[in-house]
Order: C-alpha cells, then sequence, then structure tokens
C-alpha cells in the first residue's frame, strides 16, 4: 500500500522545501511534489520531514541480557525516537568478536523496527590483549570496531590493529572505522564521575579529564603514523574537543561524535547521589558541557550519538560508586539537542541523520535526500509539541533516564522504515 506524507515542510541535506511525499510499496519515494494522494495518510501539517535518525552508539544488551534491553524493544524506542537505524554496540554476552554473534544479532534484527547495524569489538571479549578476526567480520560486512565500554590500553596493540585496519579497507569497499572509547584506565581507577569540585564536596572519587584526553592524544599520533580511520566516541570534555579540531585542520581521518547527555547535563546532577546520574565518560563541568557545544556548532564533532544504556533498576540501585554506569537516550534525544545542544534544526538533523549515515556507511539508503527513488527511511517531527519524560513510559525494558519528570519540546509524530509507517501519531504500529 503506497503512502502520503501531507502538509510537512521537508529538511534533508539539500534544503528546505514545503511538500508532499508519496510512498509506493516498494519501500522507495515516488514522487515529492503538491497535492499528492495516496493509500495511506500520515498528517504532517505543522511538522518537519527529514531524512530518519541514525545513532551510531546504541547498547541493545542482546545476546546475553535480555533482562535489560532487546533488539525488540531497543528498535522500538529508536523507532518512536525518530531513528530508521541503530548502530549496535559489541558488548553483549557473548562480546561480538565473532561471525556466529554477528549473523545472531542480524537474524534478530530483521523484523526489528529500524535497521539493526551490528558492530563488533577490536579485541577479542573485549580485553584488550589479543586483535579480534577483523579480516573474517570485514568480509561479513562489519565496517565498524570498537571495545566500547573499555579503552584499549597497549598502545602497540592498537597500533598494530590501525595499521590491519588499513589494508581492509578494500576489501570492505569503504574505509574500516576504528571507534574508540577514550580512557586511560590507570587515571580513571576508583573514579566514578567527573574528578572536580563536586566530586571533592561528595567525596565521591572522581575520573580526571586527563584519562580520556591521554588517550585520544595517543590515537591520534598513532592515525598520524598508520593512517587509520578513527571515531572518537561520547567526547566529553574541552581538551578533548580541542585535540579532535587540531587533527581536523591537520587533514587526519578522524570523526567524532557527542551524546545528548554530555551538553546538556553537568556533574552538579551528581549532587544528589541518584545513580541515574552515573555514566562513563562522567559528567563533566560546564566548560566542558560549552566545549562540546562549540564542538558540534563548528563541525568538529560530526554526529550527535545516545550511547543508550539500559540498566535495570537492580542494577542501578545502589550507592552511587556500585550502580552501573549508563543512560537511556533514543527516545529523548532529539527533544533534548533541540532544547540543549545550541543548533538550528537544519543542523541538528544534519548531525542527527545524513552525517552519521556517511560515518556507518549507510548513506546509499540513511540520511538520503528526500527525493523521487530514494529508499524511504523517514521521520515527520512535531518541532512544537511538548511532553513530560517517563522513564516506565518508554518502549525499553529499563527506565533509567537522567531526564525524569522534565518536560521537552518536540516529539517524532510518525516514522516511515523501509516505506512502512512504524510509528504513526507517536504510537508504535507492531
Amino acid at each position: 500500500m503506497s503512502t502520503v506524507i501531507h502538509g510537512g515542510t521537508i529538511i534533508d541535506a539539500s534544503g528546505q522545501q514545503q511538500a508532499d511525499v508519496l510512498i509506493g510499496d516498494d519501500g522507495r519515494i515516488e514522487a515529492v511534489g503538491q497535492n499528492l494522494s495516496g493509500g495511506q495518510h500520515l498528517d504532517a501539517a505543522g511538522c518537519i520531514v527529514s531524512p530518519g535518525f541514525v545513532d551510531l552508539h546504541s547498547h541493545l544488551r542482546e545476546p546475553g541480557q535480555e533482562v535489560a534491553e532487546t533488539i525488540e524493544t531497543g528498535a522500538r524506542g529508536g523507532a518512536l525516537g525518530g531513528y530508521t537505524a541503530l548502530v549496535t554496540m559489541p558488548n553483549t554476552t557473548p562480546t561480538t568478536d565473532c561471525a556466529a554473534v554477528v549473523e545472531q544479532i542480524r537474524t534478530l534484527g530483521k523484523n526489528a523496527l529500524c535497521e539493526i547495524v551490528p558492530t563488533a569489538a577490536m579485541t577479542i571479549d573485549r580485553l584488550g590483549q589479543e586483535m579480534a578476526p577483523l579480516g573474517e567480520l570485514v568480509d561479513l560486512g562489519i565496517g565498524i570496531f570498537t571495545d566500547d565500554g573499555t579503552g584499549l590500553q597497549d598502545p602497540r596493540l592498537m597500533r598494530r590493529i590501525m595499521e590491519y585496519s588499513t589494508g581492509l579497507s578494500k576489501r570492505l569497499g569503504r574505509p574500516v572505522i576504528l571507534a574508540q572509547h577514550c580512557e586511560v584506565e590507570a587515571l580513571s581507577k576508583g573514579g566514578y564521575m567527573h574528578e572536580g569540585e563536586w566530586s571533592a564536596k561528595l567525596g565521591i572519587g572522581g575520573q580526571p579529564a586527563e584519562a580520556e584526553e591521554l588517550m585520544v592524544s595517543r590515537d591520534i599520533a598513532l592515525m598520524r603514523l598508520t593512517g587509520a580511520h578513527m571515531h572518537f566516541q561520547h567526547l566529553s570534555t574541552a581538551g578533548s574537543v580541542e585535540l579532535v579540531r587540531v587533527a581536523k585542520a591537520e587533514g587526519l581521518p578522524v570523526t567524532a561524535e557527542a551524546t545528548t547527555h554530555h551538553f546538556s547535563l553537568t556533574d552538579a546532577a551528581c549532587a544528589t547521589f541518584d545513580p541515574v546520574f552515573k555514566v562513563h565518560p562522567p559528567l563533566r563541568t560546564d566548560a566542558d558541557v560549552a566545549a562540546v557545544r562549540q564542538g558540534l556548532a563548528d563541525g568538529t564533532i560530526d554526529a550527535i550519538a545516545t550511547d543508550h544504556a539500559p540498566h535495570t533498576a537492580h542494577d542501578k540501585e545502589h550507592a552511587f560508586d556500585l550502580a552501573s554506569p549508563g543512560m537511556l537516550g533514543l527516545e529523548t534525544a532529539f527533544s533534548v539537542a533541540l532544547e540543549d545542544s545550541g543548533l538550528d534544526l537544519p543542523d541538528i538533523l544534519a548531525v542527527m541523520s545524513w552525517k552519521p549515515a556517511v560515518i556507518a556507511g549507510l548513506s546509499d539508503h540513511q540520511g538520503v535526500n528526500v527525493q523521487p527513488g530514494a529508499a524511504a527511511n523517514l521521520c515527520v517531527i512535531d518541532p512544537d509539541a511538548t511532553w513530560t519524560v517517563s522513564g516506565q513510559a518508554m518502549a525499553s525494558r529499563s527506565a533509567n533516564t537522567p531526564y525524569e519528570g522534565r518536560t521537552l519540546r518536540g516529539r517524532i509524530r510518525h516514522t516511515i522504515y523501509a516505506g512502512e509507517a512504524v510509528v504513526v501519531d507517536g504510537e508504535a504500529q507492531r
């Protein structure tokens, strides 16, 4: 059945226009114009029609940790948040470091409400001791490797992986990307929030900004040596942003992401001792938040990611130092970006849709301009709608949102994935 999105304002990488969008039953856009008709009618009056969002950093927990999240529930939350593709992290149980787990994730994702794009670990079991079978995984189409949640501590092994990754790009048909969680554990060990004024006041062990910045600096140096393409995950400090800015000016093949919580919350939130605000890297200072926002504004940071990290109440309801780190992000990301990023709407859409689609190697069908023949992966946004955040009301099996009870502006009205309206009027359709 064909679908028409009627009465919206289209914003994509080519600009802005007022037009209807007709989607055929083949999952592609048939026409863009005025007064179009189709079998299913989606009202977009007063709304923005955008290419669907692409999240470079989602923890969907399956296989092995389904009590906190599944691919099905995570994808539903993603669709409700306007996402048509989620790049999933490999810290599953077992680790996504072999063909069998990759294929399991792909099979589980076939019927999900958005595209599921697995990454794989750089090292076996994410232990940082032995390189994973990158060649075998590239042959399966894996294009991003990361030990996310654990920064690779051994610089010699990191160099070897970087050198090897450059030789795999021809086999993949595009650059192999190494995504790094930057944390020098010798400095961060024993720290549960940002090291600074608030950690001293609260008596909570802190992680200094330098724990992140030293690894960013090391990997930029190794990138210069090897030519590998690095993607820095969840940058959180002013120093890290500046290091990436200088690397980009030098012409190095580097990209970076920032999370919504790292430009909307500071370490002062930890004053409540509520473990919902415990996250790695930790919430930082006002100056760091300002630097992350500036990095997004000037293009140093290429994408907004969620680092969607569901945890059960059992894992969160502990003393701050013992609780698991991480926050939900998929359903709130756009609204938080609209409220707190400092970007205007077209720039928000760029860093949530077409720019991350390029990094993920999905730009042939995700984040594409809204035009005839393009894949129909779209979201329809009501920028003026207000809503109150409730973790219990979210699609996730977990409820650990740091924005609980906050009233936000901007809501996803419809999401279309592969031509199917999977969210209509804010409700998931299956």
